[in-house]
């Protein structure tokens, strides 16, 4: 595994490749972006940002969501995976952010992952762009990119993941560094197509090495 001067060593160089790495989920507000990224769980951020702008109009505070019956919140998110489950979760978490939150969203992790629909991932999301707090979001681009690269153990769960990552980052640059590893994953290091040959981070990456020796291989996962 890299260790944390080369692991800084290969952020450094996605830095440079992505400086406006930024998270692409559209939202004015904490409300917003909590909903939106609920709804973005295993739905891409481009399904989710066509649909919010109609779902917020209709449904601008937690208390107008909370009120919506089903009927009229499922066809703002229909074009969304999970939209029947997902409409659910997130006229439960408005109806608790009334209940519990006077209408605010909480900055804390331990409060986030209370409300329907929010695991650790969302509540870190939200903790790091909608509060500016110190956290590492870990999606399938993150947990993809450390593990080729070896930064993690391949076998690493997702918290595992964020573990490593946080003893490895400072902590400043958590957030900016869970941005730059999914514009990295999403851009470049692809899941199927990644870009090896001309990847400025190909001599530290033991991934790259074994895909660029058998072109064959360039294609798995």
């Amino acid at each position: 595994m890299l260790g944390k001067q080369r692991t800084m060593e290969a952020f450094e160089k996605m830095y440079e490749m992505f400086p406006e790495a930024h998270g692409e989920l559209q939202h004015k507000n904490p409300y917003e972006l909590l909903i939106a990224v609920i709804l973005s769980a295993q739905a891409t951020d481009v399904s989710v940002n066509k649909a919010t702008p109609a779902l917020f109009q209709a449904f601008p505070t937690p208390e107008a969501l909370a009120k919506a019956p089903l009927e009229e919140i499922i066809p703002k998110i229909k074009t969304i995976g999970l939209y029947r489950n997902k409409a659910k979760n997130i006229k439960a978490c408005a109806q608790q952010l009334i209940d519990h939150f006077e209408g605010q969203v909480p900055q804390t992790r331990e409060e986030l992952v209370s409300l329907p629909g929010v695991g650790r991932k969302t509540a870190n999301v939200v903790l790091g762009d909608a509060f500016g707090v110190p956290a590492i979001a870990v999606d399938t681009h993150v947990e993809r990119v450390t593990k080729r690269l070896r930064i993690c153990k391949l076998d690493a769960s997702v918290q595992e993941v964020e573990q490593t990552l946080m003893k490895k980052v400072p902590e400043n640059l958590w957030v900016k560094t869970h941005h730059t590893l999914i514009f990295f994953g999403r851009y470049h290091c692809t899941a199927r197509s990644p870009h090896c040959e001309v990847c400025p981070l190909l001599d530290m990456c033991q991934d790259g090495k074994m895909r660029m020796k058998n072109p064959a291989n360039k294609h798995l996962k």
